[in-house]
């Protein structure tokens, strides 16, 4: 099977990332496709199963480690389990297009460390903590402790942007999506 690149985007919670990554996959000259990642947790607001996520029990995830079927994964919160499924590249990879992953920063990095030149690993960089706390506020679709786990989560993130290839600063959106264009354009020719 030919292998495509693979194109990820991280960032803490609230960075943009992915209002950043849904735009790219509207560039339909990039010939991307997202890679849906599994997940522990419980849907929230409009997420779909199979869309969004694939929404597995925290029974299933496990039974996938055992079975070595992850390219990476992560218990990000207690019991909140996060994983791409090799099978979910593989099959991305046989029809003929690039992936596009919108995962958290350690996953990010792994998967730029298991395939080093396939890989572009972009971090989008929120204009402040401050600002992501007001982000995520908006969303009204966590409680202020789960917020207040990601805003403490989100400083140790941020401290990881140089182990990236690349990094947008995600002061003006409309700014950040057309340098993200132009990154995946440079790296998939």
């Amino acid at each position: 099977m030919k292998k495509g690149k693979l194109i990820v985007f991280s960032a803490p919670s609230g960075s943009g990332k992915t209002t950043i990554v849904k735009h790219l996959l509207e560039q339909k000259e990039l010939n991307l496709e997202f890679s849906i990642s599994c997940t522990s947790r419980s849907a929230r607001g409009e997420e779909v199963n199979g869309k969004d996520y694939y929404f597995i029990t925290l029974d299933d995830f496990k039974k996938h480690i055992k079975g070595d079927d992850f390219l990476e994964w992560e218990e990000v919160y207690r019991d909140n389990f996060y994983g791409t499924l090799k099978s979910e590249v593989e099959r991305i990879w046989a029809e003929g297009k690039n992936v596009i992953f919108d995962i958290d920063v350690a996953g990010g990095l792994r998967i730029k460390k298991k395939f080093p030149e396939e890989t572009l690993a972009v971090f989008v960089k929120p204009p402040s903590i401050d600002e992501l706390k007001i982000r995520l506020k908006k969303r009204s679709t966590e409680s202020e402790d789960k917020i207040n786990m990601r805003i403490a989560k989100a400083s140790v993130e941020l401290a990881t942007a140089p182990q990236f290839d690349m990094i947008i600063k995600n002061y003006d959106l409309d700014t950040a999506k057309a340098e993200a264009i132009e990154l995946v354009k440079n790296f998939i020719k």
